[in-house]
């Protein structure tokens, strides 16, 4: 007989994001040409400062042990500079004790588990407006809770719908995860309709998980973080990353910040799982808040460009629209209008042209009938896939348009 797995386990399952990655590296390994559109991560290497700190922090010979809650001098970097100020942020955050109100991850991804784990109990719920990032749904069970959708309207562009939001929450919400900019949408919430939100997580004694690794990729104003959008900002656990704006995603750091009550445990659970985020990682990061801002500048710089054309490409590609990207750097295609799912127009995208996408559908339930594109690549790759997906929509691949 063998032993059983987890009920926690076994009620999850891998994301599609993944399922499409795997099937192009399998594709790729066969010699295929393809136009890899799936994945959020920047085609751009890290800055030369930020690994020339790491090299010779490992010189140095800081490749040991750190504080659980990460390296002194990183906290307090993140307090000073990516809370206030960096680029595409206004200098209106709030003011994070560096001591006891950060605590420094194995990236964004880490600390949004470990929230999940300290503020949620079974018998909580944790909501999610959808389309969103699928690991705060399997985050939420893998913590004990019942993940909630709450879709967002695909004809308001999935605009942020506070009245819905605010109406799904109850005595029993651990949580309110916001990701803005959004993953898969690209949208910023309108400040109001975050507001509204977090007024309504407070009166049901719930926090706001904001999830703002995106945060220093806008395109039409500057961020404005969740936490000083609130008259109860330790209501707000926010959510940073060093993987998209710095092109760090293989050095694995990110941060938690929030009230000093939170933030304890989620460095008490931290000596039991991954002890301390890697060292010289960390030295890295310090590099990167501390260091010359040109090269970050010139990165995203050139996803605006990349925004610009992805908008005019789907613009002049009969029926195809998205909602206009104001951060990050995804488009949501809408092919509700297709008789395909979103999963098998992304299936037949990558198996009959080359373009690799992921489908809407593993985003939630209100994000079937469209395909997330992906431009952090390079704007030869993104041409190249946009030619590859005109072609298929002349060639009505996905049965007719319209």
């Amino acid at each position: 007989m063998t032993p059983p797995l987890s009920e926690r386990v076994r009620s999850t399952s891998r994301s599609s994001i993944r399922h499409m990655f795997d099937l192009a590296n399998d594709e790729a390994r066969r010699g295929r040409d393809l136009v890899r559109l799936e994945i959020g991560e920047p085609d751009f290497d890290t800055p030369a400062h930020i690994v020339d700190a790491a090299t010779e922090a490992a010189r140095a010979g800081h490749t040991h042990y750190t504080p659980n809650a990460g390296l002194p001098e990183l906290r307090e970097a993140i307090s000073r500079t990516s809370m206030h100020g960096s680029r595409g942020r206004v200098d209106a955050g709030p003011d994070f004790d560096p001591e006891r109100e950060i605590v420094v991850t194995t990236g964004g991804m880490e600390a949004l588990h470990l929230a999940a784990l300290a503020i949620a109990d079974p018998g909580t719920e944790i909501l999610c407006p959808t389309p969103t990032w699928p690991n705060y749904l399997t985050q939420a069970r893998l913590a004990g809770a019942t993940p909630v959708e709450v879709p967002l309207d695909p004809d308001d562009g999935f605009a942020l719908d506070a009245d819905r939001v605010a109406g799904a929450i109850s005595a029993a919400t651990a949580a309110v995860v916001l990701c803005t900019p959004s993953n898969p949408t690209g949208r910023v919430y309108d400040e109001a309709a975050v507001r509204r939100v977090i007024e309504a997580a407070v009166s049901h004694d719930a926090y706001v998980i904001a999830d703002e690794v995106y945060g220093g990729l806008t395109y039409d104003e500057p961020y404005r973080p969740v936490a000083s959008l609130a008259d109860a900002p330790e209501h707000v656990l926010t959510v940073g990353s060093f993987s998209k704006t710095y092109a760090m995603t293989g050095w694995r750091v990110g941060w938690l910040a929030g009230p000093e009550r939170v933030v304890e445990q989620v460095t008490k659970i931290r000596e039991a799982t991954t002890a301390s985020t890697a060292s010289v990682s960390q030295h890295a990061a310090i590099a990167a808040l501390t260091g010359p801002h040109e090269p970050i500048d010139e990165m995203a710089a050139a996803f605006g460009k990349r925004r610009e054309y992805v908008v005019e490409r789907i613009e002049g590609i009969d029926g195809l629209s998205a909602p206009s990207p104001e951060g990050a750097f995804y488009a949501f295609l809408d092919v509700r209008d297709w008789e395909k799912s979103s999963l098998a127009i992304a299936e037949t995208l990558l198996a009959d042209y080359g373009v690799v996408v992921a489908p809407g559908g593993g985003f939630g339930d209100a994000g079937e009938g469209f395909c997330r594109l992906s431009f952090a690549n390079g704007l030869d790759r993104i041409e190249e896939g946009f030619d590859r997906i005109e072609r298929a929509v002349a060639e009505k691949a996905f049965g007719p348009v319209g």
